[in-house]
């Protein structure tokens, strides 16, 4: 059985293995679309993880005692839960091969998400639900893994599988390891406007640094609003960012840094960047046949996807 596999070896198919999101990227890197490198850490690697150690049992044990009307009970659960996983090592085998093709990325920091083997769709998604952790280096790895893992059963992603009626289907997780964009703009994009329900408008979201700031709603960004066909700015809002989040400059992980201030009120995105970013919106809906919610970013003039999924609320 398979326990790591590239992102060139998933497609949209590979849900049970990859999660949502290594399944999207990897169907992403497959028709071509400007997706940083990567590998995913599957769903297998999990499961056998929580068979070998008998963590399993004792997760099985504590969501038995969850009453999801119980904010107590459903934290009481999550605490256990999360300290099991924090504090049982994986084994020696999986370790090497996550390190091992860590240094084939050749990148010094990655960016390690969750994705859940529920596949996000036009009324579920996960986003938000789970852990990501940027700016990882090597000796934080095994840790952050580790911690995706365990995010699977925070309170907050508790609850969501019982406000969904997903308590009894078998969820499982894989974790997405790509080489970090350190990005000079990021943001999302809507290839449906979500407001107007406009399918002939697009909005694109931006802002200074790494594209967490937006998704965290830690600023209000800039907001573009593209017409799809003749592919041109209709609108235009520009806001003023005092504050970007970036590289810790100490090592690893990210922090919170000061906009420099004649950056403060400039427009995050030129003209140019809005089409490119616009048609490559397009390309995937497209290539999707559905309105996406895409995550994207800007560094040393190249663009880069980094998420895409159903958008669930129109």
């Amino acid at each position: 059985m398979e326990f790591i596999l590239p992102l060139t070896k998933v497609n949209k198919s590979s849900v049970n293995q990859a999660g949502g999101k290594g399944a999207s990227l990897g169907e992403m890197v497959r028709a071509g679309f400007p997706v940083p490198p990567g590998f995913v850490v599957l769903a297998s690697a999990f499961d056998k993880y929580l068979a070998e150690s008998d963590v399993g049992v004792e997760i099985e044990s504590a969501l038995r005692k969850v009453k999801p009307e119980d904010t107590e009970s459903v934290e009481e659960a999550a605490e256990i839960i999360r300290h099991l996983i924090r504090q049982t090592k994986m084994d020696s085998d999986l370790q090497q091969s996550i390190l091992t093709d860590y240094k084939k990325l050749q990148a010094e920091y990655v960016a390690v998400r969750s994705s859940a083997t529920v596949e996000d769709s036009k009324l579920d998604s996960w986003a938000g639900e789970l852990e990501s952790y940027l700016d990882t280096t090597e000796d934080m790895l095994l840790d952050r893994v580790r911690d995706c893992w365990a995010s699977l059963f925070t309170p907050r992603a508790i609850f969501y599988r019982y406000a969904r009626q997903l308590e009894k289907k078998k969820i499982s997780i894989a974790v997405v390891i790509q080489k970090m964009i350190e990005s000079e703009v990021a943001g999302v994009a809507f290839s449906v406007h979500p407001i107007t329900k406009d399918y002939n408008q697009m909005i694109i979201e931006a802002g200074w640094g790494l594209g967490e700031s937006i998704v965290l709603g830690k600023i209000t960004p800039d907001s573009y609003v593209v017409a799809k066909d003749e592919e041109k700015i209709v609108d235009s809002n520009v806001s003023e960012q005092t504050m970007m989040i970036t590289r810790r400059q100490d090592g690893g992980g990210v922090e919170e840094t000061s906009v420099p201030a004649d950056r403060q009120n400039k427009q995050k995105l030129a003209e140019a960047e809005i089409i490119k970013l616009a048609r490559t919106v397009k390309k995937i809906e497209k290539h999707y046949g559905s309105p996406q919610d895409i995550e994207w970013a800007y560094a040393q003039g190249k663009l880069y996807v980094v998420q895409a999924r159903p958008i669930t609320t129109l």
